[in-house]
């Protein structure tokens, strides 16, 4: 996989420097690149107690971008999920501690273990208030000895890094700190494993499946598990949390692994509320990227239990620009439209034949999806089987107040309907052209007379021509041929359309932005739809 890096050996020292540029002066680091790699503070006067947590790097934002006032004090990196040295943690105590000392938050992996705790070791010989806490809050693995430290970190980092702010002892910090480690729980989900620089990539999930239970480093889960959408998904880790949580309110950490769409963020987030145990949580931070796995296409989700202690360390505000904030989940507020946009509702007739025709044309669409996303996927955003395939769904579902005997007010009804249902310039042309159609169905028009006055309209309005690489190319001769019938206007459109593969230089639509090359040997989509819908007609 293509990656925007040097050479993996100066990855990470690259990655901290552009960090630092972009810190507007509150970021330092320490000299040593590149076996010590350390994130501090630069108005860090040592009178409070330090936090310093770290690991290894690949899970930004953490660790270093959670270094800032009421947060960490200082962060440790090693190379890509590798824990650091000794010597990297102990330069990281040594430059931020004083005399109220210093907390060490550590994820629970043998070498990050290993390398703080000796590294406290040295400072506390060296006459340093040293305490080192431990996260353990990933319950993948009910039966591992020591569970993996995950994303519930951050809520230690949050909470003790509020007390230490405040100017609390280093035995309140860390007592405050094992508490939230005690509470907290986290587990992941993911449909992909990441990409490690310089290595190559494990292809270990199954297409259709999903990895329930993986760690931050890649490491496998529990098990693979169908994947069909992300209320499955997201009723899967609750199923595995809800067990490990008492009741009352929480809050929940919903944390993207890093190669997961803000899009599909927000879709857990909604899921995450509306699962079983979604009347518990109160609060949520996130959803964002917080302690991700490199570009790992997951999530996961952290809980916390609600107290009165760690609601006013969690609200509390922060320099670091990665926390998201601890936010009060709220019921989705709901405006009326303003006035003139509210819908007039036409009176309802019933045509079972009319009916029928409508639903096969709906059908027909929803059916040619894939196939029109495919193809729209040369020529434009690949979204146009996506588009007609929304509104006819729409228009299914609104067959039961549509005016179906009534062709005139039908047409204007159909118009109405795709305007507000009907996403980009596609919805809104084919509004214009049902409206234009009722306009002139009113005025006497026959239905080749009324779909015609239609068409002039939306070449009116959106200046598109034969020619032009758009659905006016088969729709137009389609509508000339139609009065000969539809297997005639279904030949004519096809002609049409295929026509639009030898079009390279489009003058309408998204197409325009395409280069020749990739326009040649393609059907217009628009086009390829208009001739799709009129031959299955036709053919039925």
């Amino acid at each position: 996989m293509k990656q925007f890096i040097n050479t993996k050996e100066t990855l990470i020292t690259e990655a901290i420097d552009g960090l630092l540029r972009t810190a507007n002066g509150k970021l330092a680091r320490l000299d040593g690149y590149p076996h010590i790699k350390v994130v501090v503070r630069t108005d860090w006067d040592k009178s409070k107690v330090a936090l310093v947590s770290g690991g290894g790097s690949g899970h930004e934002p953490s660790h270093a971008g959670f270094v800032g006032q009421g947060m960490l004090t200082a962060a440790v990196c090693g190379d890509v999920f590798a824990s650091p040295s000794v010597d990297a943690v102990l330069a990281g105590i040594l430059a931020v501690t004083g005399k109220a000392g210093c907390l060490l938050i550590v994820k629970n992996y043998t070498g990050d273990r290993l390398n703080f705790g000796l590294a406290a070791e040295r400072a506390r010989a060296l006459g340093l208030q040293v305490r080192m806490v431990v996260v353990d809050d990933d319950v993948a693995l009910p039966d591992l000895p020591q569970a993996r430290g995950v994303a519930g970190t951050l809520f230690v980092h949050k909470s003790a890094g509020a007390l230490a702010d405040e100017g609390a002892d280093l035995y309140t910090v860390a007592e405050a700190a094992e508490k939230v480690i005690n509470g907290v729980v986290s587990i992941g989900m993911s449909l992909d494993t990441c990409t490690v620089p310089g290595s190559p990539k494990e292809e270990r999930i199954e297409l259709g499946k999903a990895e329930l239970g993986l760690g931050i480093h890649g490491e496998a889960g529990i098990e693979q598990v169908d994947y069909s959408g992300a209320r499955d998904a997201m009723h899967m880790v609750v199923e595995k949390l809800a067990p490990n949580i008492g009741p009352g309110p929480h809050v929940a950490l919903l944390n993207n692994l890093g190669g997961a769409m803000p899009l599909e963020m927000s879709v857990l987030a909604e899921e995450l509320v509306r699962s079983p145990i979604g009347d518990q949580i109160s609060f949520m931070v996130g959803p964002a990227p917080l302690m991700t796995s490199l570009d790992m296409q997951g999530f996961s989700v952290s809980l916390l239990p609600v107290t009165d202690d760690n609601r006013h360390a969690l609200a509390t505000s922060v320099a670091p620009w990665a926390w998201p904030g601890c936010i009060e989940v709220a019921d989705v507020p709901v405006a009326p439209l303003p006035d003139g946009l509210t819908p007039i509702q036409p009176t309802p007739s019933a045509n079972e034949e009319t009916a029928a025709f409508l639903k096969r044309c709906c059908t027909i669409l929803i059916e040619a999806e894939a196939d029109l996303n495919t193809l729209d996927a040369k020529s434009g955003d690949g979204d146009t089987g996506s588009t007609l395939a929304t509104a006819s769904r729409a228009l299914i579902d609104a067959l039961d107040r549509l005016p179906l005997a009534d062709t005139t007010q039908l047409y204007r009804a159909i118009g109405q309907e795709l305007s507000q249902t009907m996403g980009g310039s596609s919805g809104v042309l084919l509004a214009i052209f049902f409206a234009a159609a009722g306009d002139a169905s009113a005025n006497g028009a026959n239905t080749v007379g009324a779909l015609k006055a239609g068409l002039d309209r939306v070449r009116q309005v959106g200046g598109a021509e034969l020619g032009d690489r758009t659905m006016v190319d088969a729709l137009h001769p389609a509508l000339e041929a139609l009065p000969h019938g539809l297997a005639a206007a279904a030949q004519a459109a096809r002609q049409g359309a295929e026509a639009t593969a030898n079009i390279t230089k489009a003058k309408a639509g998204r197409a325009t932005y395409v280069s020749e090359d990739k326009l040649a040997g393609h059907v217009d989509p628009g086009a390829e739809a208009v001739a799709r819908l009129l031959e299955q007609i036709s053919a039925s």
